[in-house]
């Protein structure tokens, strides 16, 4: 009972040092907030807006991307195409340009616009600032638009072999880029040194997936409660635990492209997500979902530390959400599923906008914000009941996740990066 409530106390101590430093000054400092789980502290968030209706500002930009920005104080950092060029922006959150500057030429577009080299999202720690592209390019830069540091993963690790592009967003803790690398030519992950580049340790991850299931479009996420701590990556037809110390595997779980059934077309691009207790693991193509016991050891593939397991119906592109004890999935075509966390019983599966969603669900006051490629923003009441209570259209293509803060909610379209209601 005593280790039980040095547990609890723990948690809730790093919780609300989590909240201090980034929740209540307004921060989202990676691609999924704060806590790198879709959860914004935000208590003002706008319901109702339109492409002119209570809309504070919008900053056209140079060009298309997927990458989702990311928010500290004053500052708005993204990626973006501007031509051929790569480039890593800076702008206020008055929406006025503060710098831009271009990291690589050669960009890729795939899937008629689908995605580019600008698909990964930048991180920041209210210092520096860090950016991924497709072509390898890694940097490090200050707020004031001062380079520190550009290395090339491509050039390093060898070339990039996917069928798309590579897309994963770094994952900054301390004084660590983590990276995941999953393609036909290596199953890397990576652990360096956010003031240089320079790597601290690398894991080769083992697969026997073939054909494009040996690539991976997610991000690695990270695992830490009062007993322990440990990275987790997605991809390659399994889900790994690695150690922060080395990179060495924790555990695994298999049978997410089942081998009685394989599908050779089968490539990871949800991320998981994990709330204290339980990672949600997604696949792909309808696929199962799975609840893993933080806790596990080893093979884990249809153990007892699966919580529990959903045969089908896995996000394709969107990323679960958990709060409150309930899990939400987004479908690609826009179907809600929402699941009870502690039994992955069904609670209910409904229609929102039926388009193709890309983008991952945010939670905030109260409310789920799912995300359409046409531009629609479908606002869901959070609960074991379903119910729409708004529907927002931009009129223009979005891919990347909503940003919330207590300043504003950012959409990032192809074309602007627009700042709706919020504060003062």
């Amino acid at each position: 009972m005593q280790k039980l409530m040095l547990r609890n106390t723990l948690t809730l101590l790093l919780t609300a040092f989590i909240l201090i430093n980034n929740s209540f000054a307004g921060n989202w400092d990676q691609w999924r907030g704060p806590n790198n789980d879709g959860i914004s502290q935000a208590t003002n968030a706008p319901i109702q807006w339109g492409q002119t209706e209570n809309v504070q500002w919008r900053f056209p930009l140079p060009g298309e991307a997927a990458s989702t920005p990311v928010v500290w104080k004053d500052n708005i950092f993204l990626t973006s195409t501007e031509g051929d060029a790569l480039v890593l922006m800076c702008i206020s959150t008055e929406g006025e340009e503060l710098w831009k500057r271009t990291i690589a030429h050669g960009n890729r577009v795939v899937r008629r616009g689908e995605g580019n080299f600008a698909a990964p999202s930048p991180v920041t720690n209210g210092e520096h600032v860090w950016a991924f592209f497709g072509t390898g390019d890694l940097v490090c830069y200050d707020f004031q638009g001062n380079e520190v540091w550009h290395t090339n993963l491509a050039k390093r690790y060898g070339r990039f072999n996917l069928y798309f592009v590579m897309a994963t967003t770094p994952l900054l803790d301390k004084d660590r880029l983590y990276m995941q690398l999953i393609h036909s030519g290596a199953w890397l992950v990576l652990a360096l040194d956010k003031m240089t580049g320079e790597e601290i340790w690398k894991h080769k991850r083992k697969s026997d997936a073939t054909e494009e299931c040996e690539h991976a479009y997610t991000s690695p996420i990270l695992y830490r409660d009062a007993e322990r701590e440990y990275l987790v990556v997605h991809g390659a037809d399994y889900v790994t635990a690695h150690s922060l110390e080395d990179g060495s595997e924790i555990w695994r779980c298999g049978d997410l492209n089942p081998k009685r059934n394989y599908n050779y077309t089968l490539r990871f691009v949800a991320s998981p997500v994990a709330t204290e207790g339980l990672i949600v693991v997604p696949s792909a193509k309808n696929g199962p979902v799975v609840g893993i016991d933080p806790a596990a050891q080893g093979d884990v593939t249809n153990s007892k530390w699966q919580r529990w397991k959903l045969r089908q119906g896995t996000p394709d592109v969107p990323s679960p959400l958990i709060h409150d004890s309930l899990v939400y999935l987004c479908r690609e075509n826009g179907d809600l599923i929402c699941l009870d966390a502690e039994t992955g019983q069904q609670l209910y599966r409904e229609r929102t906008h039926r388009h193709r969603h890309r983008a991952s669900p945010v939670y905030a006051n109260g409310y789920i914000y799912l995300t359409s490629r046409d531009g629609v923003i479908t606002v869901v009441k959070a609960g074991r009941e379903f119910e729409i209570v708004a529907s927002n259209s931009m009129g223009e293509t979005i891919a990347a996740s909503p940003v919330i803060t207590n300043k504003a909610l950012y959409l990032r379209s192809y074309e602007a990066l627009y700042a709706i209601g919020g504060g003062k």
